[in-house]
């Protein structure tokens, strides 16, 4: 073999064994080299979905597949929701005429003063509106369904769990907050009769807060008036004294001049609404906690 084609072969041998080793070489040295310089870290996970933000706001028309049937319901999350803090939660039921009747009514209760008022409030809160279908035990079985859902799945201060029923929605939660007092703080019990128990109210301490017009057309004052009594009575037997029931028990029954200085006349159990315009009231509800 001619030297001229020899050193062509050498060079190309060195070459070749000069590129092989340099593939073989690290980037860099592992250490002194902080990886996280080179690969940014979203990318050492490329198969992780990303988590959807929670929606915040007021989530109309959601439906929950009960234990006694759908639950149609809608709620309002703060708009800084955050999981790491909890919230007070405020369960509200509306009066007959924004309960569920179908398709057509579905969130009727969505402008009602005693949901929007919450959502307005001064202190972040998770608020909740159920269209039932009735004011009996299955509305109070449903309600309390609700209420756990709620615990359960958002971030929920459960010494803060509050309850409020107007009319129809007030004789479904008179029964709830009764069969369930554990759940709830306090309860404001607006322009209704009372369908639930008192003793289990009072043993566990929940504050109750009852207005009803004196006028009130459908009820009639006097119904405000026995269940105050009844709670009073209860709350005695559980051992508090007049003190201690005066501060976790009130009622108010306004007249028609009461309703006059503030706008209104008319039919006065529409009128009780106006219970949710009454800033000193809702903090009362709210200052309670178990």
């Amino acid at each position: 073999m001619k030297k001229g084609a020899v050193l062509s072969t050498v060079i190309l041998i060195v070459l070749f064994l000069i590129t092989a080793c340099s593939a073989k070489q690290p980037i860099a040295n592992s250490e002194s080299s902080d990886i996280s310089e080179t690969i940014p870290i979203e990318s050492a996970t490329p198969n992780e979905p990303e988590k959807p933000l929670e929606k915040t706001g007021i989530i109309a028309e959601q439906i929950l597949s009960g234990n006694d049937g759908e639950i149609h319901y809608s709620y309002y999350l703060p708009v800084d929701y955050d999981k790491i803090k909890t919230y007070p939660l405020i369960m509200t039921m509306p009066g007959y005429d924004m309960m569920w009747f179908g398709e057509d009514s579905s969130g009727s209760n969505l402008e009602w003063s005693g949901f929007r008022v919450w959502t307005e409030f001064p202190e972040d809160m998770i608020v909740v509106s159920a269209q039932l279908t009735d004011w009996h035990e299955t509305s109070a079985r449903q309600a309390i369904e609700l209420t756990e859902y709620f615990i359960e799945n958002f971030s929920v201060d459960k010494s803060r769990v509050y309850a409020a029923g107007y009319s129809a929605g007030g004789e479904t939660m008179s029964q709830a907050v009764s069969m369930r007092p554990d759940l709830y703080a306090a309860y404001l019990h607006g322009a209704s009769q009372w369908d639930g128990e008192y003793a289990p109210v009072a043993e566990n301490g929940v504050a109750v807060y009852i207005f009803m017009a004196e006028n009130d057309e459908y009820y009639g004052s006097e119904r405000a008036r026995s269940a105050y009594d009844n709670l009073y009575a209860a709350y005695e037997v559980a051992g508090l004294n007049d003190n201690e029931i005066n501060a976790v028990l009130q009622i108010q029954t306004p007249d028609k001049d009461w309703f006059a200085q503030r706008g209104f006349s008319g039919y006065y159990h529409a009128g009780g609404n106006i219970l949710f315009d009454e800033d000193d009231i809702l903090n009362w509800i709210i200052s309670k906690s178990k």
